[in-house]
């Protein structure tokens, strides 16, 4: 399909005539088409259709159309059908009256093309610039930053159901086709044994029977893997779902003297390389404090300026097991490509560290404002002892010196276990013996008192950092992290956040990026029509606690 004729934005008479009879007090979409005008352009999707060919519906309405689906929680069908039946969403778009809309589908081929063409951002980066012409949006203000879980769109599975699952999804695409090979190279028993779904309630109850079929699952997947890589094989026969099968297979088996054998719980894969389901290769399983879940995870970045609106700057999506604190560099990083970097960057602990608080502030020139983890060393916790901050470091003779003024004797840069560059400090081993404070140092019956610091600009950081976050104004900056937490509740109850519509790492993110952009016209709306920011909820009860 090619890109059609340039889209005639103009509302048409007999539109605007009707949208404002049947809404005289005003509408959510009259009042943001008016206010924003043509939000996407055709031209900026160009890329995502051919020179020739038929044209395709018009894709800067079909942007918008998405983007107002998400708004109201719509299926493909009920979109379209607004598209054809409201007036209001007409008015938006620009339609006649009786223009007949377009059939549900194309709304999926749009997202298609979002993804293959990777232009999935500009739905929300569009409005971004939109929002900054108009003022409401600028660089070096305040921004704050939290991630929440999200499901992925798949059964979850344990380890058995996982391989019983994963070999019939390979027999199933191979079915599709290459029908005749499969006949003529399957056994008869696979048609029982990987005809239905695998499920718990089917399985066997005890262990070594358990045990037994994850061993005969194991022989048949190896078989079949050994059949679709023979060098007589049909090339068709190496369809994605079977390497799928060939990675799940090393994960969960090995061979050890010529017998494949089921791995046990230890000797697993790291979480962050296993596949938990063949339907969602790139859902991984996490977990945090309480909360277990196999998918993905979403970090959402927000303005938080009193003075404008708070709106979604950025969205990122990751699989469940990258970390909070690998990600504050790739958020900043995104932010200074849209000219959006924040002064202030409110985050939570899990994303604030020493090496991101040096990084941000030498690289973007951003300072970070979040609790960094506290020295959880005896000493500190037992609040007599001597911690790290009570040692003076001189940073250009490469020596340290004790509360009782003793001189390191070694200072060695080495790695830790997560290779980070550390510095290895130790002491005297005879001074500290016979040194009266000994007792508030090291709890060693005759080893000398040792320390591992960060890098000079790191330790430094996270000394300033520590001691920052003690005081009342760290509280009062750090309070306002706590309304990102109202964003994730909009997102979560409206529009179904935590819920991954489509399957795997790519299209869950096209949905994430949807969403923000859908919340981001729901407040400008809000904003528009000056309604007050809703303030946190307070039960009956606990209002009647005496001030």
């Amino acid at each position: 399909m090619s890109l059609p004729a340039p889209t005639d934005w103009t509302i048409p008479a007999d539109t605007a005539r009707v949208a404002h009879a049947a809404f005289p007090k005003g509408n959510v979409y009259l009042k943001l088409r008016d206010e924003l005008g043509c939000v996407y352009s055709d031209s900026q999707w160009a890329g995502l259709f051919a020179d020739r060919g038929r044209p395709a519906e018009a894709p800067g309405r079909l942007a918008l159309v998405t983007v107002f689906q998400f708004m109201e929680g719509l299926s493909d069908r009920q979109a379209a059908d607004a598209v054809r039946g409201r007036i209001d969403w007409k008015y938006a778009l620009a339609l006649e009256l009786t223009d007949a809309g377009f059939d549900f589908s194309i709304l999926c081929d749009f997202r298609a093309r979002l993804i293959e063409g990777e232009a999935e951002q500009q739905l929300l980066d569009s409005l971004l610039v939109r929002f900054k012409e108009r003022g409401w949006l600028r660089a070096r203000g305040r921004q704050r930053t939290d991630s929440t879980h999200v499901l992925a769109a798949v059964r979850a599975l344990n380890r058995l159901e996982c391989v019983g699952e994963t070999l019939r999804h390979a027999l199933n695409c191979l079915a599709e086709v290459a029908p005749e090979w499969v006949q003529a190279h399957v056994p008869a028993a696979w048609y029982d044994r990987y005809a239905a779904r695998f499920e718990q309630y089917r399985l066997p109850k005890t262990e070594p029977e358990r045990h037994a079929l994850a061993l005969t699952i194991g022989a048949d997947g190896a078989q079949l893997l050994t059949a679709v890589y023979a060098p007589d094989a049909p090339s068709e026969l190496r369809q994605p779902a079977v390497d799928i099968l060939r990675q799940v297979w090393i994960q969960h088996y090995y061979w050890q003297d010529g017998q494949l054998e089921w791995r046990e719980e230890g000797n697993l894969p790291p979480g962050e390389r296993l596949i938990q389901s063949p339907y969602d290769p790139d859902a991984r399983y996490s977990r945090k404090r309480e909360t277990e879940w196999k998918g993905y995870k979403v970090h959402l970045t927000e303005t938080c300026d009193d003075d404008q609106p708070h709106l979604i700057t950025h969205v990122e999506t990751t699989p469940a097991t990258t970390p909070d604190s690998a990600m504050p560099d790739t958020i900043h990083t995104a932010l200074a490509d849209k000219d959006l970097l924040p002064r202030e960057h409110v985050l939570d602990a899990g994303y604030v560290d020493a090496g991101q608080i040096v990084t941000s502030q030498d690289r973007h020139g951003v300072e970070m404002v979040g609790p960094v983890l506290a020295d959880t060393s005896w000493q500190a916790r037992a609040h007599t002892g001597f911690e790290v901050a009570c040692f003076t470091l001189d940073w250009e003779h490469r020596t340290a010196t004790c509360p009782q003024g003793r001189v390191s004797r070694t200072w060695a840069e080495q790695h830790d276990a997560y290779d980070n560059p550390i510095i290895y400090i130790r002491f005297a081993r005879v001074e500290c013996l016979a040194c009266p404070s000994r007792a508030h140092c090291t709890r060693g019956p005759d080893n000398p008192r040792t320390l591992k610091v960060r890098q000079r600009a790191e330790h430094e950081a996270l000394q300033r950092a520590r001691q920052y976050q003690t005081t009342p104004d760290f509280k009062q900056r750090y309070a306002a992290r706590a309304g990102i937490e109202g964003t994730l509740s909009q997102g979560t109850r409206a529009l179904e956040l935590r819920q991954a519509r489509y399957i795997g790492l790519m299209k869950t993110h096209l949905q994430h990026v949807i969403t923000a952009a859908a919340i981001n016209l729901k407040r400008i709306a809000d904003w528009l029509r000056e309604m007050p920011r809703a303030a946190t909820r307070t039960s009956a009860f606990a209002a009647l606690a005496p001030t």
